[in-house]
């Protein structure tokens, strides 16, 4: 009897450590902000509250070793808007010297030009993701990721995304 009882405390913890450590892999979305960083230098902080009500999409992409991937989540273009961004009609003249810089947690920063944003300039997307083959991107990789699906090298997939910033170019 001694020997089952110890058998089933034993079972009972193993069971709840592996329980308890089942989502650590994985990010929440709601702990995913972004910082918005408009011309003007007014910032925003998009939290998972706006995230929820920003329209979302799914594209599929090879990821770093021409893996198939499923990143979801929502289009850049739709959050650069909450920053006034000049896209659409308004995205001419001057303003094509536009750019966007995304930064990422560890430092690293990628360009975009702004018309690469714009449904009237390309029919390429660029999705800032939060899940990844139905889960929320890793650690490693998130809360949040610029996935750029139509490029040959995912050099500029920011990882770890933080902020975005609308600047001119002199």
């Amino acid at each position: 009897m001694l020997h089952s009882v110890r058998r089933f405390v034993w079972l009972a913890l193993l069971l709840g450590f592996v329980v308890s450590t089942s989502g650590q892999g994985q990010q929440s979305p709601s702990a995913a902000q972004l910082r918005l960083v408009g011309l003007d230098g007014t910032e925003r902080v998009l939290t998972a509250k706006d995230w929820a009500q920003l329209p979302r999409t799914a594209v599929e992409a090879k990821d770093h070793g021409g893996v198939v991937v499923n990143f979801e989540g929502v289009p850049a273009r739709e959050i650069l808007k909450l920053v006034d961004a000049p896209l659409g009609p308004e995205l001419r003249a001057a303003k094509l010297a536009l750019y966007v810089v995304a930064e990422a947690a560890d430092g690293y920063k990628v360009v975009y030009a702004l018309p690469e944003f714009d449904a009237a300039f390309t029919d390429g997307l660029i999705l800032i993701a939060d899940r990844k083959n139905g889960q929320a991107l890793p650690p490693q990789e998130g809360p949040l990721r610029v996935v750029v699906p139509w490029e040959k090298r995912p050099a500029r997939w920011v990882r770890q995304l933080t902020a975005l910033r609308l600047e001119q170019a002199p």
